[in-house]
């Protein structure tokens, strides 16, 4: 499945250093992926997205652990957090540190370069069974915010198409009398239906998803 990615054409194939190096400007990062503009959303127009900074090094040897990232603002050191088996790392911006003088530090070598994008989750419910607006309706609300965050550069954003739930497992998911089975990676790939919207059947898994994310396939 196909990650899902706000801005290609923000995308930062930036480069790292040995020990520890500049890398990017905090500020830059912010603004370059629009981060600023989503926390600045009201909550409810975001109360059912999750958003992460996918960093992937470009050498595959490079496990999460190896990518350490510190923001330093004069003597001000802000370790950022540790990124997930993923890659990710969920950012919220510290207006302190919105300043042309906060650096972020790299851990790895010189020559190595990451991609940079973002990624987008449906917050789910606790539980195994929750009500289809809660899960569906992130994908109206994560294509309102990603014009909202974009602005003129809109009209070259993807649009999100469905929700991908992710299992650890085979597993099941139940939408009224239909029901859907996992595929070969543990995965179902759900599009909203506007029928299902208005009616708001429960959504029942047989087991908790590991994930829900966002994609635009």
């Amino acid at each position: 499945m196909k990650n899902f990615i706000l801005l290609p054409l923000l995308l930062l194939p930036l480069c790292a250093h040995a020990g520890e190096r500049e890398w990017v400007p905090y500020k830059k990062l912010i603004e370059d992926l629009r981060i600023d503009k989503f926390y600045a959303l009201p909550a409810a127009e975001r109360d059912k997205l999750r958003l992460f900074i996918t960093i992937k090094p470009d050498n595959k040897s490079y496990k999460p652990s190896d990518v350490i990232l510190t923001a330093v603002k004069g003597n001000e050191r802000l370790p950022l957090p540790a990124l997930s088996p993923d890659y990710r790392m969920a950012l919220v911006p510290n207006p302190a540190w919105l300043s042309d003088d906060t650096q972020i530090m790299t851990s790895l070598p010189k020559g190595e370069k990451s991609k940079v994008s973002l990624t987008a989750t449906t917050a789910l419910p606790d539980g195994l069974q929750w009500n289809y607006v809660a899960v569906m309706g992130s994908v109206a609300q994560m294509n309102l915010a990603i014009k909202k965050m974009a602005g003129a550069l809109s009209m070259f954003a993807p649009t999100v198409k469905s929700v991908v739930f992710k299992f650890g497992k085979p597993a099941q998911l139940t939408v009224g009398n239909k029901v859907w089975t996992t595929d070969a990676q543990h995965q179902i790939a759900l599009k909203p239906d506007a029928t299902l919207l208005k009616d708001n059947p429960a959504m029942l898994a047989s087991e908790r998803p590991v994930e829900a994310e966002l994609s635009d396939e």
